[in-house]
C-alpha cells in the first residue's frame, strides 16, 4: 500500500506511537455540513451518492479539505453488500434502510451465495478518484460491516432497538443463520480485497450492533466471523491494517483482539479506560472514544472531554475519534474546537 510509512494514521496502526494522535471522524462526510446536504440534494437517494462515484469521492474528501483530518473513509454504506447480493436494499427519509426481510429458512434457501462486485464497482471508482486526490500523508480507509450487524438488518429487514429478530433466528434457526453469516464473510472478504486494490490504505469492520449478544454468542457471531474475514484478507493481502468496531463489547473486548487478529480496536465511549489501558491498549492501536454529544454541546464541557480521552490514551496508540458516528445537528465549530484540543 502506497506510501504508508509517511501517514501518522497508519503508523500507529503498524504499532508507532504518535505524540499527536492522528484525528478523524466516524460519519465525518456527512449532514453536519452544509457541504455534503448540496451534493446529497444534487444526488437525489442515499443510495443513489453512494453509487455515483464522482459525487461520492467528493463527499469523502469534503471534511478532509474542512478539517485537515488524518484519514479519509470512503462514502458508502454497510448495506452495500446486501445489495451485491441481490437484495432489495432501500432508503426511506426519516425511517432508514428498508430490506426484504430473510425471517425465516425457506427464505434464507434463496440468498445468492456470492456478491455480484459488479454492482460495487463504482465504490471502487470512488475509491481511485480518493486516492488520487488525498495528499500523501492522509490515509484512506475502506470498509464494511460486520457479518453479525449486517445479518440484523438483512433478518429484520429494517433496523430493531435490541435486534431481537436476529438473536431469535440465531437461537431457533442456527443452520440457516450460519449460512446467512457464512455468505456474509466469504463476500467481505472479496469486498475489502477489492477495496484495498482500488487505493484504501486500511480497513474498518463496523459491529454496530456486537453489544447486544451475550458472551457465548458474541464469540460465535461477532468475534468469530471476524476473524475469518481478517484472516481472508491478510491470506492475499499479509499486511492489511485493519480495524474492527464491536460496539458496545465492553469486557468482551480483549478476548475479541485475541480472536480476531485486529491491528486496531475502536472503542464507544462507555470503555473503562483504565481496563482498555491494561488489557486491550497494551496489545493493540485503540481508536476512540469522545462521546458523540459532548462534541454537540462544546464549551469546557467539550475540552474536558477531549483532555480525558488523552489522558487515559495518549500515552499509548491511539487514533482519536469518537465513541459512534458524528450527530448531524453537531456545529462546525464544535469540530474545530474538539481537532484545535487534540493538536494543541
Amino acid at each position: 500500500m502506497p506510501q504508508s510509512a509517511k501517514k501518522p494514521f497508519i503508523d500507529v496502526l503498524s504499532g508507532q506511537r504518535q505524540t499527536v494522535p492522528p484525528t478523524w471522524m466516524m460519519r465525518q462526510a456527512g449532514r453536519y455540513l452544509p457541504e455534503y446536504r448540496e451534493v446529497r440534494a444534487k444526488a437525489g437517494g442515499f443510495l443513489d451518492l453512494c453509487f455515483n462515484p464522482e459525487l461520492a469521492a467528493e463527499v469523502t474528501l469534503q471534511p478532509v479539505r474542512r478539517f485537515g483530518f488524518d484519514a479519509a473513509i470512503i462514502f458508502s454504506d454497510i448495506l452495500v453488500i446486501p445489495y451485491a447480493l441481490g437484495r432489495s436494499v432501500r432508503f426511506e427519509v426519516g425511517e432508514g434502510p428498508r430490506l426484504e426481510p430473510l425471517d425465516d429458512p425457506s427464505k434464507v434457501a434463496t440468498l445468492a451465495p456470492r456478491a455480484d462486485l459488479g454492482k460495487l464497482q463504482p465504490v471502487f471508482d470512488a475509491l481511485k478518484i480518493v486516492r488520487d486526490a488525498l495528499d500523501p500523508r492522509i490515509a484512506l480507509i475502506g470498509f464494511c460491516g460486520a457479518p453479525w450487524t449486517v445479518a440484523t438488518y438483512m433478518v429484520a429487514g429494517h433496523g430493531t432497538p435490541d435486534q431481537a429478530p436476529a438473536r431469535m433466528m440465531a437461537y431457533r434457526h442456527p443452520e440457516a443463520f450460519s449460512k446467512i453469516i457464512d455468505v456474509l464473510v466469504d463476500s467481505s472478504i472479496e469486498y475489502l480485497l477489492a477495496q484495498l486494490a482500488a487505493g484504501a490504505d486500511a480497513l474498518q469492520i463496523f459491529d454496530t450492533w456486537a453489544g447486544v449478544l451475550p458472551p457465548t454468542e458474541f464469540a460465535r457471531w461477532s468475534s468469530e466471523p471476524t476473524r475469518r474475514i481478517v484472516a481472508g484478507v491478510r491470506a492475499k493481502v499479509p499486511d492489511a491494517k485493519i480495524i474492527g468496531f464491536p460496539r458496545g463489547a465492553g469486557a468482551l473486548l480483549p478476548a475479541y483482539v485475541e480472536a480476531t487478529g485486529v491491528n486496531g480496536v475502536s472503542i464507544d465511549w462507555t470503555a473503562e479506560p483504565a481496563f482498555i489501558r491494561e488489557r486491550v491498549q497494551s496489545k493493540v492501536a485503540v481508536q476512540g472514544n469522545l462521546d458523540p454529544l459532548v462534541l454537540i454541546t462544546g464549551g469546557a464541557a467539550l475540552d474536558r472531554a477531549v483532555d480525558d480521552v488523552l489522558a487515559n490514551f495518549a500515552q499509548g496508540r491511539l487514533i482519536f475519534n469518537l465513541g459512534h458516528g458524528i450527530q448531524p445537528e453537531t456545529p462546525i465549530a464544535h469540530v474545530e474546537q474538539m481537532i484545535k484540543r487534540v493538536r494543541g
